[in-house]
């Protein structure tokens, strides 16, 4: 059961949360809402998410237009994961993605 200080927090919050998982929007959400935990949290996942897709784009200049295709498509399951746990109020710990955002500190 979540407090009523942290339900504020969240539906406070779940707006910015939600620009976390569209692509360079994940940059608004860190710089106008870091003191919620709830958006901090998606935020830092969010940054790495485009991230990713960032480094995809460049790899795929030497690999091929597959690897492309395939890093966009994973990372466009772990934004939509994010945005359905932002929906439902939840904090999500995307595998992988949140080892990463875990040390990232602002």
């Amino acid at each position: 059961m979540t407090s009523p200080r942290r339900s504020e927090e969240i539906l406070e919050g779940k707006i910015f949360a939600l620009l976390s998982y569209l692509s360079i929007l994940c940059i608004l959400p860190l710089l106008f809402k870091k003191e919620n935990a709830f958006v901090l949290q998606h935020g830092k996942q969010g940054l790495v998410i485009f991230l990713g897709e960032v480094a995809v784009f460049i790899v795929h200049i030497i690999l091929g237009p597959w690897i492309f295709r395939l890093g966009i498509f994973v990372f466009g399951i772990f934004s939509f994961l994010g945005i359905i746990a932002v929906l439902r109020g939840r904090y999500v710990k995307l595998p992988g993605i949140a080892d990463i955002a875990d040390k990232i500190t602002l």
